[in-house]
């Protein structure tokens, strides 16, 4: 059972922490202090989940590497989708870590890393289900969305405000939404592409209607204006687990056979931090 503010905490010896950052070069501003508190969604597989009373997921195992590349201690606390970017903007949390996609609304209430990866969105529909992408998100049909997401802003943008006939259903969680689906609460459910083949990897009676190509970057976010001063240490992080071949492994362990997109992506011009020069990185960054 997932324990909602449940922690796990990586402890990195301050000899390890001298070690890492005198053999990488890596610079960061954290001192003997508190670990710093990841915020996750931990049902959203294969990003973060619960499995024996341990996070697991691709964001759990690259923030754990990120941090000992740091020379930090972090926690992760498990919360609902919703709850996560109006945490970090209140600063209850230091990092957002699970497939968060970038999006102009949120790039105005906190602040993203560089992009660690590429999504397009996936209509889901029952494997039993004829219907297609575009039937399957018109002529009255409930849709599954989760509360929040870039996938439900898509929606009440390009279907619902254009008066398409559709009901969004909003869930806390993808897996409460293709569980309700497979047992005829919803006809479909939107979902990135990565879950959506995770979810037909493990079993779901479900079937990928179609996709909506949008090209999204996912990155780690911090605070507005990242008060930790953190911001340029993940980006060495992400950098650092790309180059070093740490992070096709820990995709590889998650999603078999699926290459990364390369490490930094596009990033749109409206993400200030990615202005150059990026923090941390001063030679990347959009002109």
């Amino acid at each position: 059972m997932i324990m909602k503010g449940m922690t796990t905490r990586l402890l990195c010896s301050a000899t390890l922490a001298a070690a890492t950052l005198a053999g990488t070069g890596l610079a960061t501003s954290a001192h003997a202090q508190d670990p710093y508190t990841v915020g996750v969604e931990a049902s959203f597989p294969p990003w973060a989940y619960v499995e024996s009373g341990e996070f697991k997921g691709i964001a759990i195992d690259a923030m754990t590497a990120i941090a000992e590349e740091m020379g930090v201690e972090i926690e992760f606390q498990d919360m609902p989708f919703p709850s996560l970017i109006p945490a970090l903007a209140a600063e209850k949390i230091d990092i957002l870590a699970t497939g968060l996609t970038v999006t102009e609304e949120r790039s105005q209430a906190i602040d993203f890393t560089i992009p660690w990866w590429e999504t397009n969105d996936v209509v889901l529909v029952p494997e039993d289900s004829d219907a297609n992408v575009f039937t399957a998100v018109c002529c009255g049909a409930r849709i599954g969305v989760q509360g929040g997401s870039s996938q439900q802003a898509w929606m009440q943008e390009n279907v619902v405000d254009n008066d398409i006939d559709v009901e969004l259903a909003r869930y806390d969680s993808y897996v409460t939404a293709v569980d309700d689906m497979a047992i005829g609460r919803i006809s479909s459910v939107i979902v990135d592409d990565t879950s959506a083949q995770e979810y037909i990897n493990a079993g779901k009676p479900v079937r990928m209607a179609g996709k909506i190509y949008i090209r999204a970057p996912l990155a780690l976010a911090v605070s507005k204006g990242d008060p930790q001063e953190i911001l340029g240490s993940l980006n060495q992080g992400i950098m650092a687990i790309h180059e070093s071949g740490q992070w096709q492994q820990i995709v590889d362990q998650y999603i078999p056979g699926v290459v990364p997109p390369p490490i930094p992506g596009h990033m749109p011009d409206f993400v200030d931090t990615y202005d150059k020069p990026v923090a941390g990185i001063p030679t990347l960054g959009n002109e």
